[in-house]
């Protein structure tokens, strides 16, 4: 274990843990099982995961992110239409989650403990965040911040809505998504529009100070 990175190790048990979180939930109880599975001695939860299962969660949904840039980096090409490119990135992520639906079933739970929630506007945040550069997102003005408001908004909601499709293939889950994913396209170009009429019109202090100068 000595030649493991810190995050190797870290991830192995995450991964051997899912088994077990099922029923026992985000906890050190998990973790503990997770290391008699590997042999490894319940020091190492301790050494590894400091805040338990909260320290699990965060390492998971790195993970996942990681998981779905590499996935996106196969298969989106530049000839896709953005939507397109963000619907599979979501999707990439949520295939990555499908063989562990009850455990992320668990954590959502879990992520709702007060205390946690911060810790999850955060993981929330790091997910939209590589979404956009996965998809080639390169904007450093206001709309940064708000194309990643509105996706953290598509990716929760259809994250609830995947936890309870039982279609087949979750085909529910991904017309959910595209529903989701033309309601913020459509919102990202009302407000661009309106950026772009503010910016035509005149400054309504200066035109007011034009006619009380003519006026006097």
């Amino acid at each position: 274990m000595a030649k493991d990175s810190i995050e190797k190790l870290q991830a192995k048990l995450v991964l051997a843990s899912l088994r077990h979180v099922v029923f026992d939930g985000w906890n050190r109880v998990s973790l503990q099982r997770a290391a008699a599975d590997l042999s490894w001695p319940g020091a190492e939860v301790d050494r590894l995961f400091p805040r338990g299962g909260l320290d699990a969660a965060i390492i998971f949904s790195k993970l996942a992110d990681e998981e779905m840039v590499a996935c996106t980096s196969r298969e989106l090409s530049s000839e896709m239409r953005i939507r397109d490119r963000v619907k599979r990135t979501v999707q990439c992520r949520l295939e990555f989650l499908e063989p562990h639906r009850e455990a992320i079933r668990r954590l959502t739970s879990f992520m709702l403990v007060p205390g946690n929630g911060r810790h999850s506007f955060s993981l929330l945040y790091s997910t939209v965040d590589a979404i956009w550069f996965a998809v080639g997102d390169k904007s450093a003005d206001f709309s940064f911040y708000t194309k990643r408001a509105l996706l953290a908004g598509v990716v929760a909601s259809t994250n609830i809505f995947w936890l309870e499709d039982q279609s087949e293939g979750r085909q529910h889950t991904w017309e959910f998504l595209d529903r989701r994913i033309n309601d913020v396209l459509g919102i990202q170009k009302i407000r661009t529009k309106s950026e772009q009429i503010r910016e035509m019109m005149p400054n309504p202090l200066s035109c007011f100070s034009r006619l009380r100068s003519v006026a006097l």
